[in-house]
């Protein structure tokens, strides 16, 4: 016998084995100057180890085809590594033309469909996106038909090249394939997010991440990673059971990194670990979105049409909670549970610390804003001003959107009014050392916000104002302060979008088209809210604010499908233009009766 024949065939096995080696451990440590060496050299023993292969072995052709099959696949994924993609195409490519014949029969299937997924990752690097989905749903197909029909665990493709001591039990056996299969269905969560079928991405991730907790064949900080992204699906969905428990489980998991060896393979050790204080903010900054999305969620079920709290949909929705409750986390809980007991009881508790049914009262609404701001807290322990300027900036503008969501369920105007001021506190630092040159986007962002927030605060203080039998003069002088700052920041906002020249534009870019109409809108409010005890001054201020409401009306009259962006406004402004003329000219009269 020739390569077979005793120590022969030991010595291929050797060979081989090298091989594998050289590619998955020896390759990790190679120099940036020659990042490939070790796969050269596993490649040079893999073409070493198919010349020494004959028909003459034992288990005849049929053996002999599939020991060439693992050969061109391992040939295939060496190629496809060092960047030589149609050399690993060609070599997959004969891999799964030798085995299709026997495709299904347990020493076949498991390389089969890793030479299917492999050439799917291949397709994806060429972004040929539906021919990859091509070879990763057959993978899938597969599989499912194999489990059906056989179910045994398959061979796995190194145990071809094994003498008959060496070979795997029957349990990893059946580990080595579900493995293989969880990454068909990794992959394929992938190309349906490129192909924007998202509902089915996020379906396949969940299955990926259920299955990887299941065989223990994961790195905890990229499964965290993931499983933080996929709830935030599940808040786009106003699914929130769903999102915590992909948080929660996300938290818990992450809490193992550098403690708990995976299953993936030994010698490996997880990209990520070195960033391991970054990971960790960007599951804060998700659970941040949780907290933020479930308050405004709630708000938007309780608000009346002038956007206060409904107190009768306050009722009728806490009547239905309990109902609708247990039965809804029962049905819901059993397809989306993660991982082995153990890792159930430690996720449990991570959700019981934050509700996932609406807050209905204030005091619902704040303990799910102090979760949300501790991690605030936490995310900015690594995302800080210098280093990281966008990030911070949208960190603390969705703290500020706790408070803003919180406000609303606060029935005491003044506790609230101190909540926006807590707002004003966290923004008016960060804009004021902003450069709008580097920032304009941020700065307008920021400029809106102060604005509509001070505007906020105006009309707490008139409602304050309106509950008392006489204004005096300390809120007068806080209302007119309030609205000078909105208006302000309104016209810090209006100013942006001039030219160099200071032009204000003919016709507004539909992004900003609906902020800036808003903005002066609430300009001709605000002077129409501005208190003063001289005449002149009141003319003045209602002259602006004609001016402005004018400005709405000419604009939409000009250019008629800017309409549907403000209608609201727009119609109250058309209002307006009727009333004030007749309005000043009383003032008017009045004034020239006292000359």
């Amino acid at each position: 016998m020739a390569a077979a024949a005793g120590g022969g065939w030991l010595a291929v096995c050797g060979k081989f084995r090298a091989a594998r080696t050289l590619s998955a451990v020896e390759s990790l440590k190679d120099p940036e100057t020659e990042p490939y060496r070790s796969k050269y050299s596993a490649r040079a023993l893999l073409q070493e180890v198919k010349q020494l292969l004959s028909a003459a072995e034992e288990g005849g052709e049929a053996m002999l085809a599939v020991r060439r099959a693992v050969l061109e696949y391992e040939l295939g994924v060496n190629h496809t590594d060092t960047e030589e993609l149609s050399a690993g195409e060609e070599h997959l490519q004969r891999c799964t033309q030798l085995l299709e014949p026997h495709r299904l029969s347990p020493d076949c299937v498991s390389l089969y469909i890793q030479a299917q997924n492999n050439l799917g990752i291949l397709w994806s690097q060429r972004d040929e996106i539906e021919t990859a989905q091509t070879y990763l749903e057959s993978a899938e197909a597969l599989y499912n038909q194999y489990m059906k029909e056989d179910g045994n665990p398959p061979l796995d493709p190194s145990e071809h090249f094994m003498a008959e001591e060496e070979k795997l039990t029957d349990q990893e056996r059946s580990k080595r394939f579900e493995k293989a299969y969880t990454h068909t269905l990794y992959y394929l969560a992938q190309v349906y997010q490129h192909l924007d079928m998202i509902e089915k991405a996020a379906q396949y991730c969940h299955t990926t991440l259920k299955r990887q907790l299941e065989y223990c064949g994961y790195y905890p900080v990229e499964w965290a990673r993931n499983a933080a992204t996929l709830s935030q699906y599940y808040l786009s969905k106003e699914c929130f059971m769903e999102a915590r428990h992909c948080l929660a489980a996300a938290s818990v998991i992450f809490s193992q990194a550098g403690q708990v060896p995976s299953a993936e393979d030994v010698d490996e050790t997880e990209p990520d670990q070195q960033d391991l204080p970054e990971r960790k903010a960007e599951i804060a900054r998700c659970w941040i979105k949780y907290c933020l999305n479930l308050l405004q969620s709630a708000r938007k079920l309780l608000e009346d049409n002038i956007g206060e709290l409904d107190p009768d949909r306050q009722l009728e929705l806490k009547a239905q909670r309990k109902k609708e409750e247990d039965e809804k986390e029962k049905g819901r809980k059993k397809a989306v549970l993660f991982g082995t007991s153990d890792i159930c009881d430690s996720v449990l508790a991570m959700e019981e610390k934050v509700s996932s049914v609406y807050p209905l009262d204030f005091q619902e609404a704040r303990e799910i804003f102090l979760v949300g701001q501790n991690y605030v807290q936490e995310a900015k322990e690594f995302f800080q001003v210098d280093g990281y300027v966008t990030d911070h900036i949208e960190i603390v503008q969705d703290h500020s959107a706790l408070f803003k969501v919180l406000a609303f369920f606060e029935e005491d105007y003044e506790r609230r009014c101190k909540m926006h001021k807590r707002r004003i506190d966290m923004l008016e630092p960060i804009y004021a050392d902003l450069n709008p040159q580097y920032y304009l986007l941020i700065c307008r962002q920021l400029q809106c916000e102060l604005a509509d927030t001070y505007y906020e605060m105006m009309d707490l203080k008139v409602a304050i104002g309106n509950r008392l039998e006489k204004l005096d003069s300390h809120t007068v002088k806080k209302i007119n302060s309030l609205a000078q700052f909105a208006i302000k920041y309104y016209e810090l906002f209006l100013d942006s979008l001039r030219n160099p020249d200071k032009v204000f534009p003919e016709k507004l870019e539909e992004d900003v088209l609906r902020p800036a109409m808003v903005a002066k809108f609430h300009i001709a409010r605000l002077y129409g809210k501005l208190i003063t005890s001289d005449s002149k001054k009141q003319l003045e201020n209602m002259q602006t604010s004609l001016e402005y409401y004018t400005f709405l009306v000419d604009y939409c009259e000009k250019y008629p499908d800017a309409v549907p962006a403000i209608e609201t406004e727009l119609e109250l402004s058309k209002e307006m233009v009727n009333l004030l003329p007749a309005s000043m000219e009383r003032l008017r009269a009045k004034l020239s009766s006292f000359v």
